[in-house]
């Protein structure tokens, strides 16, 4: 205590409060953050679920889109299309679900990754920042399910926790 001097003490009586006040927050975050996870698992997947749906249901549109607009590297449009559509519609059923979550938000994140670089003409193009912004922040959401998986509410967690059990 004489090492420190009373002002000293005083400021890491204040210091230790501070930490523990932190920790505590830190615990109930922690809680969240499964649900934090599932939630941006069901907001990017309903992005992509979204868009491939619209392709499927507006087949031809769909079609010329890919063979007018859309310029994917090395692909014939129409492979393209069907490749797009099914990478939209199926990436996200493992995003919803928590199963193989790591997996689907690869696929969802490539899936993405394409777009940009296929639409780049517009979404590149002054005036659409905010279209481009929208796929920023979808990849980093699934950045984020790769790197932390998919949270404990999935069947990753439940699969994980069944094959801990003992026989």
């Amino acid at each position: 205590m004489l090492a420190y001097g009373a002002r000293g003490y005083a400021i890491m009586n204040i210091l230790s409060g501070l930490t523990a006040a932190h920790n505590g927050f830190a615990r109930l975050m922690d809680r969240l953050q499964s649900l934090l996870l599932l939630a941006t698992r069901f907001y990017v997947g309903w992005q992509f679920t979204k868009s491939g749906w619209l392709k499927y249901s507006s087949w031809e549109t769909t079609l010329g889109l890919f063979r007018d607009e859309y310029h994917v590297p090395l692909l014939p449009p129409q492979l393209a299309a069907v490749m797009g559509t099914c990478g939209e519609l199926g990436f996200p059923l493992f995003l919803y679900l928590g199963l193989f979550g790591r997996f689907g938000a690869l696929g969802t994140f490539l899936v993405n990754a394409m777009a940009v670089i296929s639409y780049r003409q517009v979404l590149l193009a002054e005036g659409f920042e905010a279209a481009l912004g929208n796929h920023i922040l979808w990849g980093f959401m699934l950045l984020v399910i790769m790197v932390f998986g998919p949270g404990r509410i999935s069947l990753d967690a439940w699969l994980e926790r069944r094959a801990a059990r003992p026989s």
